[in-house]
């Protein structure tokens, strides 16, 4: 195995579908290339939503809703449910090559992510279950004292795995589990909390500086993950993830990426609604 490898940028603004792009590429690259990857990403303002939320009953209401509140929604190509993205909220996508003679479980995958989070925090106890009323609960939400702050998703692509957390740091988690609460409230109205959709309550959900009861900027989360990265995996490279994509990515493999993503994200068609 190669150094691992740490991809880092600027917070992405509006629709730009890089980051999903990238990640597809970046599991088809580790599996080719026997290569683990860290990447760092943040989006500003965004509500990222998964395939289900675009079965919602009324999506156009629900976009419309989010909209208001000054959110821009994209759809991603993992998980199932919706996560809000900003300035606060840390992106990290791990990724790593599935062994064809020792297959990877999903929950071995995940249990990758809880250990890397762990040794970045040691100094408290994570643990991974369900939290019910949070947005997009799922098994390996990650909570400290019974509150989530982060959530994780998986994509396999051939024989490379995608491992993505979403990690709340800092800002205002009650605005953010408020604005998931009326978008289901308006896309699923008399139908909120049937069918799997959370009927979500913000406070089930806190901010890492909440709940570690100190100031915490982004810059000093990714300090932590890349230490205990080194701790976990030995030698590390820190590289500018365009940069590596101008190296390493044809303009056509490109192309063919973001434009798989904007056929998912044409919100228009998804909610049947021609006033959006």
């Amino acid at each position: 195995m190669h150094p691992m490898i740490v991809l880092d940028q600027a917070i992405y603004h509006e629709n730009d579908f890089t980051p999903f792009a990238l990640t597809d590429i970046l599991t088809e690259y580790s599996r080719k290339n026997n290569q683990m990857f860290l990447h760092f990403w943040q989006y500003d303002q965004t509500v990222i939503l998964g395939m289900k939320d675009t079965r919602t009953p009324y999506f156009g209401k629900g976009i419309e809703e989010l909209k208001k509140l000054g959110y821009l929604p994209i759809v991603r190509n993992s998980g199932g449910l919706g996560i809000i993205s900003d300035n606060g909220i840390l992106n990290l996508s791990l990724i790593f090559p599935q062994n064809d003679t020792k297959k990877i479980s999903i929950d071995t995958a995940y249990e990758k992510m809880l250990a890397l989070t762990q040794t970045a925090f040691p100094n408290v106890i994570i643990q991974a279950f369900e939290i019910t009323h949070s947005y997009c609960p799922g098994t390996y939400d990650l909570s400290i004292n019974g509150k989530k702050f982060a959530g994780i998703a998986q994509r396999r692509i051939k024989n490379g795995i995608s491992v993505m957390m979403y990690l709340s740091v800092n800002g205002n988690q009650q605005a953010r589990g408020n604005a998931m609460k009326s978008f289901y409230q308006m896309a699923l109205q008399e139908a909120v909390g049937k069918d799997g959709y959370p009927i979500v309550m913000p406070e089930s959900m806190a901010t890492l500086e909440e709940l570690l009861k100190v100031s915490l900027t982004i810059e000093e989360v990714k300090d932590k993950f890349s230490m205990a990265l080194e701790k976990l995996y030995g030698e590390t490279l820190f590289l500018d993830s365009f940069d590596w994509k101008e190296k390493h990515v044809s303009l056509k493999q490109w192309t063919e990426q973001i434009q798989r993503m904007e056929n998912r994200n044409r919100i228009k068609e998804l909610a049947h609604d021609s006033t959006l």
